[in-house]
């Protein structure tokens, strides 16, 4: 039956094609050993696909029949991109030791992630998911390759004998034992995660959930008015779970509709469902997320240009929010607030949404326990796919499908634009596959049309920027000033950390004192990215090779060589007695950064050594026909108080044969922001490429 998926096997849809490589059979054919080369087309976002540059990924795969030992072992390990990630799979069906009708099988595997383009977690996260829905789909695959074997007839296999002793056995009899038909297993029998052992044929599972006695009942009236209908099985599951958390978790007890939630979010699983609860109870005491309602006041950035806010309800009565994504400058509240303050604001809508469905529950008389969520992309474009934007959005998404799980009871996609697919194929697979059924996607106007918004929302309710009649008080957004962005120093101040610091340092620059960062490479036609914003003052962007490392800067009395300042450090690393030409040379023409720009940009290098980034301070020209200074000049240089300037950058490197174009180089400075953006321009070098976005 297993040797009927090849070479392809349409039951598996991401299992393109396979070829035989090498075959091996013993004499006595008890041993047969065949080697495949096998073509998938993983379920991976397309915009991951291109910057890794494949369609497909190859894997070898050996399977080791013994019908002596009635054993077939399957050993599969990647040939595609071996050298920055490493999968070994073994897989292993046998006779169980005490019942001949019973085939074990037992499945393990390892994965080792070096590098990936800087997207190591959505790779990891892609294989797990992978990984353990081909776990689900493998037993469903084999039974059905058995029924069609049925159904031609073959319903027993012969038992291997040696050849002589085969001879010997045909004129005494020929006893042959039939095959146990395969019997189905609920999927609460099956195990996910790294290590599944599954016994094919098997009439119970302990692991499924067992009715509870008549003790555990809750009141009919309560459950119809609080939390809907229930099995007597769920209903049992539900006073299980709680009774366990009152006897053993120290702290607050959430509500019923609340356990229930995660009960759903589980298939009513007990033992997964009090997994992740406890993890979350967990982390809502150590981040105090019960009182941030209270406790925590958005800051006024937010509340001006957070295009989002609680507008009525759906026709279920769902509490129903309004957000405006294309229009909000999702860089602009990065970088004026931090990851931890967009995180907090978030969290502070869902502890809001879960208080309106209860207030929902009381109005309407019927249990509420997730809201709508309507979301508008008119004027999403590339901009909203800069590289941290899009890392906030995602460490956002992890939260909260770990802590608020079916609590969105549907998703209206409206006005999707183009771009919308490569935003989509990124943020999709973090997202649940209950929750992603839950989705509508309009693009243009469909949803004013049959199956549209007014399926879903009451027409008096629908918000005046989509065609209704009803007054939204949802903030428009709009670019964030950069007057208010924030250095990463001053983020870092910010009160409790729920995730990581941002990747961004800042820097000031001086005259006669420019800041410079040192990057040493081994193999040439490496890819040096980076990504810069000029905070204040204009500035000058070079790039210098030396074969020889320059000294490490020394702190001297008089902080020549490595100042700090409120604003951000200060490193130089270029000795004053260094030449040009000589000790360094200039790989790149001088780039001219005026205050406010955001520069992304890329550098292949020619040769193996030191590579400087240097931003040095921008000193105003003198006028071509007079030594005197223009007025435009004076006025600026005015601006540039104490001759200091300030930059927040951020450069990465990698190899030259596996860069394809990072987040930061996605043309993003070449759209502009909805109607909001001013102009654009970009510049382009012979090795470089450098876009400014104003």
């Amino acid at each position: 039956a297993y040797e009927r998926r090849f070479p392809t096997c349409p039951l598996i849809p991401m299992f393109v094609a396979s070829d035989t490589v090498n075959e091996y059979k013993s004499e006595d054919e008890a041993i047969h050993v065949i080697e495949r080369r096998c073509k998938l087309d993983i379920d991976a976002p397309r915009l991951l696909k291109k910057i890794a540059g494949v369609d497909y990924v190859y894997f070898v795969q050996k399977n080791s029949l013994n019908r002596r030992e009635r054993t077939l072992h399957i050993e599969a390990y990647n040939e595609t991109f071996s050298n920055r990630v490493i999968i070994n799979e073994h897989c292993c069906y046998t006779v169980h030791p005490d019942n001949e009708d019973w085939t074990c099988f037992e499945q393990s595997a390892s994965l080792d992630i070096k590098s990936f383009f800087g997207f190591e977690s959505t790779v990891e996260k892609i294989a797990m998911k992978q990984y353990t829905s081909n776990i689900k789909k493998g037993k469903e695959i084999i039974e059905y390759y058995l029924k069609q074997l049925e159904e031609e007839g073959i319903t027993f296999v012969p038992r291997w004998t040696p050849p002589v002793a085969c001879k010997l056995e045909s004129s005494t009899s020929n006893t042959r034992r039939p095959v146990s038909p395969a019997i189905t297993i609920p999927d609460s029998a099956t195990k996910e995660g790294l290590n599944n052992k599954e016994l094919l044929n098997t009439s119970s599972s302990p692991s499924e959930p067992t009715a509870g006695t008549p003790d555990d009942k809750l009141d009919a009236d309560y459950i119809k008015r609080y939390l809907g209908d229930l099995t007597p099985m769920q209903e049992s599951c539900l006073i299980r779970l709680r009774q366990w958390l009152q006897e053993t978790h120290k702290g607050k007890i959430p509500k019923d509709e609340h356990i229930l939630r995660f009960l759903r979010a589980r298939d009513f699983n007990i033992d997964k469902a009090r997994e992740i609860l406890c993890q979350s109870l967990t982390w809502r005491k150590q981040h105090q997320v019960d009182y941030i309602l209270d406790t925590w006041n958005p800051p006024q950035v937010l509340q001006d240009y957070y295009a989002g806010g609680w507008h009525h309800h759906d026709k279920d009565g769902r509490p129903l929010y309004v957000l405006r994504l294309g229009q909000m400058d999702t860089k602009g509240l990065v970088r004026a607030l931090g990851e931890e303050a967009l995180l907090r604001y978030v969290l502070s809508i869902n502890e809001e949404g879960l208080r309106r469905c209860e207030e929902n529950t009381k109005v309407f008389g019927r249990p509420i326990s997730s809201w709508t969520c309507l979301v508008d992309l008119e004027g999403l474009n590339m901009r909203h796919l800069w590289r941290p934007g899009v890392k906030a959005l995602l460490r956002i998404i992890e939260v909260v499908e770990a802590n608020y799980p079916e609590t969105l009871g549907r998703l209206l996609i409206l006005r999707a634009p183009r771009v919308f697919p490569v935003l989509w194929t990124l943020v999709s697979p973090f997202i649940d596959d209950n929750t992603r059924k839950k989705f509508l996607i309009y693009a243009g106007n469909d949803y004013q049309g049959p199956g549209g918004l007014l399926d879903y929302i009451d027409k008096e309710i629908i918000p005046d920027f989509l065609g209704g009649e009803c007054m939204c008080e949802v903030p428009e957004g709009g670019l964030v000033p950069k007057s208010l962005y924030r250095t990463a120093e001053e983020l870092e101040n910010e009160d409790i950390k729920l995730w990581t610091e941002t990747i961004y340092q800042s820097a000031s620059v001086f005259k006669g004192a420019p800041h410079e960062v040192l990057i040493q490479i081994v193999d040439a036609s490496s890819v040096i990215t980076w990504d810069f914003d000029v905070c204040k003052g204009d500035i000058v962007f070079n790039i210098f090779h030396s074969k020889r490392a320059p000294q490490p800067p020394k702190k001297d009395s008089l902080g020549a060589h490595s100042i700090t300042s409120p604003g951000g450090n200060n490193i130089q690393l270029i000795d004053k007695v260094w030449q040009l030409g000589r000790d360094y040379s200039m790989v790149e023409s001088p780039l001219i950064c005026k205050e406010g720009e955001s520069v992304q940009g890329s550098h292949v290098t020619r040769w193996p050594g030191f590579y400087i980034l240097q931003w040095k301070f921008h000193s105003m020209p003198a006028c071509a026909t007079t030594n005197l200074p223009r007025v435009d000049d004076v006025l600026a240089s005015l601006q540039v108080s104490s001759h200091k300037c300030k930059v927040m950058y951020y450069t990465e490197v990698i190899g030259s044969e596996d860069f394809r174009g990072s987040m930061t180089s996605l043309e993003s400075s070449h759209s502009g922001f909805s109607q909001l953006s001013a102009a654009t321009t970009s510049s382009s070098q012979s090795h470089s490429s450098s876009m400014i976005s104003r």
